[in-house]
């Protein structure tokens, strides 16, 4: 079990060893990352399980008449912030949103606990995105984490892949190639998700976090809302301790953050740790996602 007592100087020391340079690439927005850009083979179709007969958001549609709800058209918008995406939420108050992914794959399966502890230590709820990779590669802790009530899971793709239905590459990885293979995209880890924690997720967020207006489309259709952000606090977990620290302290209320929790040797949870404390201070309240 995680240690919710993480004391202060452990964080300082692990903040230290970053600071000296040891710092990994993640995978959401990272550049020049050679792990991220090993593409596997194409994968079969998910099998549809028990879930495949339950009732969608819109209309009761299963996940083939979704895809095929959307064969032969062709996107005209592409990016992280288009139309249709959670980007921000409204809030009367100082309430700010903090999400973080973990991206699964080869060299992206490893979690930062130490980030973890934190947010535990100082009850900070947030929404994380797990990929069916990464929760495939830490069964139990994937369910820790689905049985801790700070803690609401949300959907990061089966093989963290751009979605898009016609291939479109964001950071050297290429997109899901068509309607199916963004209804497979997502569906994979919603059926995976939904056996872990007993219901369906209700936020997705793609791999590098890029859509086109189709998949947009997909998703809300497949009953999840797509999920981007306001403020990109890591870069792919590329950001020095400092530079997370700086990039959080441009919180504004209804703001969403993107960071990483798969990469432990990363300067996110030493950063994480300096803003979330000041943020507090200046009266913010971290919640999840709305």
């Amino acid at each position: 079990m995680l240690d919710a007592g993480l004391s202060r100087r452990t964080l300082f020391t692990v903040g230290a060893a970053l600071a000296a340079g040891v710092v990994s690439a993640g995978c959401g927005k990272a550049s020049g990352n050679a792990a991220d850009r090993v593409l596997e083979a194409p994968r079969p179709r998910p099998d549809r399980g028990l879930t495949a007969n339950l009732p969608l958001a819109k209309g009761g549609l299963s996940p083939d008449a979704v895809a095929a709800k959307y064969a032969g058209k062709k996107p005209n918008q592409w990016g992280t912030d288009i139309s249709g995406i959670l980007t921000n939420f409204d809030t009367s108050g100082k309430q700010f949103a903090l999400t973080f992914d973990a991206c699964g794959g080869p060299g992206n399966n490893e979690i930062d606990e130490n980030l973890l502890s934190l947010l535990i230590a100082q009850q900070i709820p947030a929404t994380l995105f797990l990929n069916k990779r990464w929760i495939d590669a830490n069964q139990l802790r994937a369910a820790q984490l689905a049985g801790n009530p700070l803690f609401e899971l949300a959907n990061h793709g089966t093989a963290h892949r751009p979605l898009s239905v016609n291939g479109h590459a964001a950071y050297e990885i290429k997109g899901t190639g068509s309607p199916q293979e963004a209804v497979d995209e997502v569906w994979g880890n919603h059926e995976r998700l939904t056996q872990l924690t007993g219901h369906a997720p209700r936020f997705f967020r793609t791999g590098t976090a890029h859509y086109d207006e189709l998949a947009v489309n997909i998703v809300q259709d497949l009953g999840e809302v797509p999920v981007g952000y306001s403020l990109n606090a890591d870069y792919g977990a590329t950001s020095n301790a400092a530079q997370v620290q700086a990039n959080m302290m441009k919180a504004a209320p209804g703001g969403i953050s993107l960071a990483h929790m798969h990469r432990p040797k990363s300067g996110t949870g030493p950063g994480m740790y300096a803003a979330l404390t000041a943020l507090k201070g200046s009266g913010f309240q971290f919640v999840r996602l709305p």
